[in-house]
């Protein structure tokens, strides 16, 4: 018996537009069989997740959110605390990606409910890798729960 894959769903909260890019390209030529949707903050983000405004109306629940730390309005670690104390989004997982390598940002990200943390390799090979990486674990190896409405 063949399962069939469905699309993964990844919500890319990220304010700088070359990081943004690289991941998109990353995901593409790496063929992660994800669709990425990119929001520029964590106020957006939670935007996004809530379906608030007529932008975000129709948002599809994500599998897995990849946060920047450091953004405008609502930084990633305002946005860690924020969707873990809402019961019904605090159980997708959150993997930090960022170029803050400050062992407090670290244990910081951990402590507020992240289930992971990548540094931003610079070496732009170096980066696809991590992506191709990520796209491998979180995709193909790890087992998730459905989404409570059924809708990703």
């Amino acid at each position: 018996m063949t399962i069939e894959k469905q699309r993964f769903v990844i919500l890319l909260a990220e304010d700088e537009p070359a990081d943004a890019h690289l991941i998109k390209v990353a995901i593409a030529e790496n063929h992660i069989l994800a669709d990425l949707h990119h929001v520029v903050d964590g106020r957006e983000a939670l935007d996004y997740l809530q379906r608030q405004g007529e932008r975000f109306a129709k948002a599809v629940r994500p599998d897995l959110i990849l946060l920047d730390l450091n953004m405008p309005r609502m930084d990633g670690r305002e946005f860690l605390a924020a969707i873990k104390q809402l019961p019904d989004l605090r159980d997708i997982p959150v993997v930090v990606v960022t170029t803050s390598e400050v062992e407090r940002d670290v244990v910081a990200s951990y402590d507020l409910g992240a289930a992971g943390y990548i540094t931003k390799p610079i070496d732009v090979v170096q980066f696809m890798a991590a992506i191709r990486d990520l796209g491998n674990y979180w995709i193909d190896l790890v087992h998730l729960p459905k989404s409570p409405g059924g809708d990703s």
